[in-house]
Parts: C-alpha cells; sequence; structure tokens
C-alpha cells in the first residue's frame, strides 16, 4: 500500500502554481514516484496584485487576505486536476503541502526573530478539496533561529544524492538556490541571489511578454559590463551561509536605482546584463561552496532558459550542467514534489529542516495541520 500526497507550489516567479501528486512507499522518503504534475497560470491581476504586496503599501492586511484566497482557489483548481487526471479520490491522499506564496521575508531581523510570510488560505484549501492541508511551513525554521530557506535539500539529498559522489542542485526560479551534495554526505545550500524575478519583470515592462522565452531576448543583447559590476557589489552576494533573501532585496525598486545611475541603455541589453547577473552569482556561488562537484543538476523555470543554460556552461566548464530531467525529475516539477515530501515528512512527525543549511538551533518539525 502506498501513500499518496500533493505539493503544491507558487513561487517568487509568479508564473503560476504547479502541482504534484506523489506517490511514497510507506515508511521510506527515498522510494517516490510522481503520478501526476498539472501547472495553472495565475490570473493576471491575481499575480499583479501579489507582486504589489511584496513591497509596503494602503490597506495590505485586507488586500493579503483577499489575495490569499484567490491564489487558494487557484490551488484547488491544481488539486482537482491532479485527481481528475489520476482517477484517484480525495480520500485517498494523506494530506497536501501547500507553500503559499511568499510575499516577506525577514528571518531574523527587527527583533532578533524576525519573520516570514506566505498568503494563502488553508483552512479554505482543506473545504475545497476534503483533504488536510499542512503549510506555513517556514515559520518553526524561522523561530528555531533559521533562515527558513532554503527547505528543498534535504529533498534533493534523497533525490539526486549518490554516495560517494559530490552533486550540485541549482533551482532558478524567481529567487535562485544552491544544494551542494558532498561526497562525504554532508548537505549545504542557500540562496544565491535572483533567479528570474528580474529578467521577468523587465520582459513584462518593455516586451508585454510574461517572461523571455528560452532566454532569446538576452541573447539578442550585449552585456553592460560596469551595470553587472555594479549589480555583483550587492551586499548580499559577499555574505556567508546561512543566507536567504527574497523580492524585500531584489525587487524593481533595486534594479531601477541600479540603471538610473547608469544613463540610456538599450532594453535588451539590459536583459542580457540581468541574465548574466543570475549566471554569474549562481556559477559562483557553485564554485564557492560545490566547487568539487562534477554535475550541476538545474531545476525551475530557468532550466528551460537556453540562454541562461549556455552560460552556465561556459562559467563552469568543468562541470555536466543538466536539468534535472537528466536524473528522472523533470525541472518543473522538483519543487512542488519537495513540498509533497514535506507533508509526508509532518504527516509522519520527523523533523525535515537542515540545521547546517537555514541555522536553526536543531532539527524542527515542519508546518501546521488544517484538517479536512
Amino acid at each position: 500500500m502506498t501513500e499518496l500526497y500533493i505539493g503544491l507550489m507558487s513561487g517568487t516567479s509568479l508564473d503560476g502554481v504547479d502541482g504534484v501528486l506523489l506517490d511514497l512507499a510507506p515508511g521510506s522518503t527515498q522510494t517516490l514516484s510522481v503520478l501526476a504534475h498539472e501547472h495553472r497560470p495565475l490570473p493576471p491581476e491575481l499575480a499583479a496584485e501579489l507582486l504589489a504586496l511584496n513591497t509596503p503599501g494602503d490597506n495590505e492586511l485586507h488586500r493579503a487576505a483577499l489575495a490569499g484566497n484567490a491564489l487558494t482557489q487557484a490551488y484547488s483548481v491544481v488539486v482537482h486536476a491532479l485527481l481528475g487526471a489520476t482517477g484517484v479520490k480525495a480520500g485517498q491522499v494523506l494530506a497536501i503541502g501547500a507553500h503559499g506564496q511568499t510575499v516577506r521575508h525577514r528571518p531574523g531581523e527587527f527583533d532578533g526573530t524576525g519573520y516570514t510570510l506566505q498568503l494563502g488560505n488553508p483552512a479554505l484549501l482543506a473545504e475545497l478539496t476534503g483533504i488536510d492541508v499542512v503549510a506555513d511551513l517556514r515559520s518553526r525554521d524561522v523561530a528555531a533561529g533559521g533562515q527558513g530557506a532554503p527547505l528543498v535539500p534535504a529533498f534533493h539529498r534523497v533525490m539526486f544524492g549518490r554516495e560517494g559522489e559530490a552533486v550540485g542542485v541549482l533551482n532558478i526560479g524567481g529567487i535562485a538556490n544552491l544544494t551542494a551534495l558532498h561526497a562525504d554526505g554532508r548537505t549545504g545550500g542557500f540562496d544565491c541571489g535572483p533567479g528570474n524575478a528580474l529578467m521577468d519583470h523587465w520582459c513584462r515592462e518593455n516586451t508585454g511578454q510574461a517572461f523571455d522565452a528560452g532566454g532569446a531576448w538576452a541573447a539578442s543583447g550585449t552585456v553592460i559590463e560596469p551595470l553587472l559590476a555594479a549589480m555583483l557589489g550587492e551586499a548580499f552576494f559577499g555574505l556567508p551561509p546561512p543566507k536567504s533573501t527574497s523580492r524585500d532585496l531584489f525587487h524593481p525598486a533595486w534594479l531601477n536605482r541600479h540603471l538610473q545611475a547608469n544613463g540610456r541603455l538599450r532594453p535588451p541589453d539590459v536583459q542580457a546584463t540581468l541574465a548574466e547577473l543570475t549566471a554569474s552569482s549562481c556559477a559562483l556561488a557553485v564554485l564557492q561552496r560545490a566547487g568539487t562537484a562534477q554535475e550541476l543538476l538545474v531545476c525551475g523555470g530557468g532550466a528551460l532558459n537556453h540562454h541562461l543554460m549556455t552560460r552556465l556552461k561556459a562559467l563552469l566548464p568543468a562541470m555536466n550542467v543538466a536539468p534535472t530531467d537528466a536524473r528522472g525529475l523533470p525541472a518543473m516539477q522538483v519543487e512542488a514534489s519537495a513540498f509533497a515530501w514535506l507533508a509526508c515528512a509532518f504527516c509522519r512527525h520527523e523533523c525535515a529542516n537542515l540545521s547546517a543549511v537555514t541555522g536553526a538551533a536543531g532539527p524542527r518539525r515542519l508546518g501546521a495541520l488544517y484538517p479536512a
């Protein structure tokens, strides 16, 4: 008898909701398979509101509550699509791991504890689906003095770790994060910096497209070296792990400050420079923290950006850089699978954070339960 879990993820790229139905062998966190994957784009007005809520504004509590409800409706659509595609009944699924939408992430700041805030209404999701929901997966780690991110390295170890081999796993969503799977069994991980978020923003502002398909627009431009150097001078890049970030730092106003300091610039050249910012900051992180790896597995939307992948390969010539598809789990399914896996860990009363990664005081059980 297998155990079924659903994972739902809407990341900082705001491109939509990804969901997977995960089949795990009882008592094992390593024997698993994806039965179905569904992706639904966010309604444009919801994506715009979620983006706006990343920065201070008027009537935030009211707007955030309603945006959380709307996001939950989108989550529910994905859940029912997964059930419909497989013929699985809601009662057969043990739990949904629902990440929610990060709009603020400030661990350790202000009062020494800080906070992380993911919008969503898990009680409503339980009502709409008839399935138990595990949500608020980051706060317990933050309460223990951790960054609350990244949470996926433990799952990466299960999926991609190989005994005696060093492997890097690079997730390029709105923000990029690296997992270093060391040959001796140690696992490291941290946020590298901007992934797709700034590129997507610039593309929307200048072309009306949600993202730069395949990185073709970036490939048509020329990197503006002074702009790249100025952006790479951001203090975050020089911080040692544990560290995490979000749109709190790498947001449009941050980009605009750098653009204004560099005069009139061609839009495709800016896009090329933003792509190089992502590639360079990720490559630097890999060389510093996973330099012995011969393989770098890439997941998230960035794995579909041909220009970005080409630049990573050029910057890391000694490594085999490839999407996670090469290891049997498609790049766009990894994060949602990780949150299904985290829901499983919660239901089994297992700790799922890696304190060496997040900086938490120790192992903690992550999440809160909202019964159906």
